[in-house]
């Protein structure tokens, strides 16, 4: 044995192993990395969250502007997610509501609101945070409202007022007619949060817009929902309230969203109230909300007792949180929110890599070195695999990534032919048909993948064992020729999973899905591709010419 095949001997075991557990290390931290295509990890919430208010300290702060109704509802969004400042925050909120008993129906003090209402001096009788509506709706608030708006300079509010005189309806009775109280509620409600500036200044250009566009086709139009939207928030928010959640509100869009979520989730209110205020977008809120439905909820509960920076990002990237993501590596999460883009490279490179010198490392502990006997032998495509491996550990470790977001509970639309002495109806599931892979699917395609991965070191070894062999090159052809069986049988194992698969699929031990049960076939195509392309036929080629040359030789 020559000196360099003895070095290669040597080196071989020693590298070999290196590799393998280089690779796992590798593929060990990559998974650790708390950054996801399609999710958002609890670690990388936490570290969003960090050093920013909690929701405790945030409805301290909504206390020291006297703003009691919001920040009753923060408290009672507080204790749902278990903030440690809880208890602090209800002390500091009664001791406000001691002081200033009288503002406690309306949410606290307006300036807008006082020469109206009186709000010091006059007693609503209520003693505990009211619905607007409940205090807007009577003969004499309603007089109030319209002699004081009468006196309006701004051009938006006068639009809106106008719109009382309208008689071409849908829903609603028409505000001058018998039963039009709410209707006029309504709209001296949408005035006067107009004129004390309590909506968003893209929202009031909007409402301006729809006012108008009404009153020149003399019919309320697309402004009716609006308005149905208002009563449905009104019926349920108190002044102030409403009023901050509308100043964080963009469009007319997301106070529909909003409206339908306190209708179809009015029990958790505090915490979608909350989501808004803490985060300062409502419009977020209430499309993550609607995407993701009750599942979108905890997700935002796990946020909201992270901090407000968690709750903003979450809010800021719309995906949901995957409990089982990367945890160990958490130093990495200040990297990830500054370079997401690149972490998430880094993160499926790493993949990559590992699975390249994993499989590099075993074929050559197990398989054979490259050349012996300064004959070259054929060596496992290491590249090619490592791409398909990384592919599948990918999708293992991104639930999200082929699963589709399951129907919201919250996408149901209310729809009455009139808002006035019917009650609201609680909405009714829509069922849409989503397609997804479920962790029992992903096992099955692991599985049968790792078996033509199989299949393919076997065919690999036999072909280096005849390569290896003291045989002439034609009989060598032969013994090539006689594994043929043995080479195709990437395509028998592969159907016999195929028909495994469809087997357990209708005896219900997995889940129906075509794609778990013919990804065995692919996979058994695959294998016999590499092996006969990449390796028999280019080595019988070469057994070829060799008993040819061998041939004139002996003649």
């Amino acid at each position: 044995m020559s000196a360099s095949t003895s070095a290669a001997s040597t080196r071989r075991p020693f590298s070999a192993p290196i590799l393998v557990v280089a690779g796992i290390v590798l593929a060990v931290l990559a998974w650790s990395l708390p950054v996801n295509l399609k999710s958002v990890s609890p670690g990388l919430l936490r570290e969003a969250g960090a050093g920013t208010p909690s929701l405790a300290t945030f409805g301290r702060q909504l206390v020291d502007s006297e703003k009691i109704g919001s920040a009753a509802q923060v408290l009672a969004a507080a204790k749902g997610i278990g903030d440690p400042g809880a208890a602090a925050l209800e002390t500091s909120l009664q001791q406000l509501v001691a002081r200033q008993p009288a503002m406690v129906a309306w949410g606290g003090w307006d300036p807008f609101l006082d020469p109206i209402f009186k709000l010091r001096s006059t007693d609503t009788g209520h003693r505990k945070s009211t619905p607007v509506l409940e205090l807007f709706i009577t003969a004499k608030a309603r007089t109030a409202l319209s002699d004081y708006l009468a006196q309006t300079g701004s051009l938006g509010v006068q639009s809106v007022l106008k719109t009382r005189d309208l008689t071409l309806t849908g829903r609603f009775v028409p505000a001058g007619r018998p039963g039009g109280q709410p209707l006029d509620a309504v709209i001296l409600l949408t005035a006067m949060l107009y004129q004390g500036e309590h909506m968003s200044p893209a929202l009031q250009r909007e409402v301006r817009a729809l006012a108008e566009t009404a009153l020149a086709k003399k019919e309320l139009g697309n402004l009716e929902p609006f308005y149905a939207d208002i009563l449905s928030l009104g019926k349920r928010l108190d002044w102030v309230q409403l009023g901050e959640l509308l100043r964080r509100t963009e469009d007319t869009k997301t106070v529909g969203e909003y409206a339908q979520l306190a209708r179809v989730a009015p029990d958790q209110l505090p915490v979608i109230y909350t989501a808004a205020l803490f985060s300062d977008s409502a419009d977020q809120v209430a499309t993550y909300l609607l995407r993701y439905g009750k599942a979108g909820l905890e997700d935002l509960r796990l946020a909201l007792a992270s901090g407000q920076g968690a709750a903003r990002q979450l809010l800021l990237w719309q995906v949901p949180v995957n409990r089982a993501g990367g945890k160990g590596f958490v130093v990495a999460a200040a990297l990830v929110l500054q370079h997401p883009v690149t972490m998430l490279v880094v993160k499926y490179l790493g993949y990559v890599l590992a699975a390249f010198m994993l499989l590099l490392g075993l074929d050559r502990w197990i398989v054979a070195p490259a050349t012996e006997n300064g004959q070259r032998l054929p060596r496992m495509k290491s590249g090619a695999l490592a791409v398909l491996f990384s592919a599948l550990l990918i999708v293992a470790t991104e639930p999200f990534l082929l699963k589709a977001a399951p129907p919201s509970e919250y996408t149901a639309r209310l729809v009455l032919p009139v808002l006035v002495t019917h009650p609201e109806l609680p909405a009714t599931e829509t069922v849409k048909n989503t397609t997804h892979m479920d962790t029992s699917t992903l096992i099955s395609i692991g599985f049968f993948a790792a078996l033509q991965v199989t299949m393919y070191f076997i065919c690999l070894l036999k072909i280096r064992e005849i390569a290896r062999s003291s045989h002439p090159p034609l009989v060598k052809l032969k013994l090539m020729e006689n594994e043929e069986n043995l080479f195709d049988g990437g395509l028998y194992v592969g159907i016999a999973g195929t028909a495994t698969a469809l087997v357990l699929q209708v005896l219900g031990v997995i889940e129906p899905n075509l794609l778990a049960a013919y990804s065995s076939n692919l996979f058994g195509i695959i294998c016999v591709a590499m092996v006969k392309i990449r390796h028999v036929r280019p080595f019988k080629n070469q057994l070829i010419l060799e008993g040819q040359v061998a041939s004139k030789i002996a003649l």
